[in-house]
């Protein structure tokens, strides 16, 4: 029987015989992935993750790690007893559930990714926006899809200001950062922020190279389910009204839209189920997901 974790280095292996070109393109880059979806259910994915983000650093990349948390949230609440409430499909935070919310973000899978990123050999240390005052966050206004009122989420929120103070201190010093998506108010509340819309400010702020979001899904799809490979902002709105772009991927192509308007060179939609995906799509000449560029 073979072994998973020399399957996953013999792989890696393969990957690193074709990087040194593209090894030089990121050098002292900062890269900024969101991580979560089935990843961060399956510890053998989340050995290899952990694996390619310290081989990145090692190579002169600064990763930094964004990550969910959205099931582990749920399944936390439900063992609690605590009910869980949805408007239009977006939870309603109130003050227990923030609690909750906070303890499973910032404690619990946290510090579970920095021991994964530790245990391969890196340096990892466990972040949220609250900490230096890192994201400052406000109460998200959201308007009900079916009346066009505004819906009240409770401690929901959204970034309005990133200070990268930390981070500066933190990249290039062989650290890793991993981040929660939790953020304080300017009147000291707690707000838990999409962890999408979280990573987008993040790269936005420090200028990254790339920002990956680690899907369920191969990337952005046409109509015959094919995979687009490469996006430009412009082409977006056109494939959203034509409803090429439909759903969940909807929010996930503006906040990549957003990140590309505040600086960040070229956002990817990849397949956190491949393995190594990070590392395809940087270090390899097919990639591994939609690349979208201004």
């Amino acid at each position: 029987m073979t072994d998973n974790s020399t399957d996953g280095a013999l792989q890696q292996a393969r990957i690193l015989m074709q990087a040194l070109p593209h090894m030089l393109r990121y050098d002292e880059a900062t890269v900024v992935v969101k991580y979560g979806g089935h990843a961060m259910g399956d510890d053998s994915v989340a050995r290899d993750f952990s694996r390619d983000m310290v081989l990145l650093e090692q190579s002169g990349v600064n990763p930094v790690v964004v990550h969910g948390g959205g099931p582990q949230i749920g399944a936390m609440l439900k063992k609690l007893g605590i009910a869980s409430q949805f408007s239009d499909g977006l939870r309603v935070t109130d003050k227990a559930t923030m609690d909750i919310v906070e303890m499973v973000l910032a404690g619990a899978i946290n510090k579970q990714i920095v021991g994964f990123i530790n245990a391969e050999g890196g340096r990892a240390i466990g972040l949220c926006g609250k900490d230096g005052r890192m994201v400052t966050a406000a109460k998200l206004a959201r308007p009900s899809n079916s009346t066009g009122d505004q819906i009240d989420l409770g401690f929901v929120g959204e970034p309005v200001k990133v200070d990268t103070t930390v981070l500066d201190q933190v990249l290039g010093r062989e650290l890793i950062p991993v981040l929660a998506p939790i953020a304080q108010g300017p009147g000291g509340d707690t707000y838990n922020i999409n962890a999408d819309t979280f990573a987008g400010a993040i790269a936005g702020a420090l200028g990254a190279k790339r920002l990956l979001f680690l899907t369920d899904v191969a990337g952005v799809l046409d109509k015959n389910k094919k995979l687009i490979e490469e996006l430009k902002v412009s082409d977006i709105p056109s494939l959203i009204a034509d409803g090429t772009i439909t759903g969940g991927m909807i929010p996930k192509v503006e906040t990549c839209m957003y990140a590309i308007e505040r600086g960040v060179e070229g956002v990817v939609i990849l397949d956190g189920k491949l393995p190594h995906a990070v590392l395809i799509e940087l270090l390899t000449d097919h990639g591994a997901g939609t690349l979208i560029t201004r």
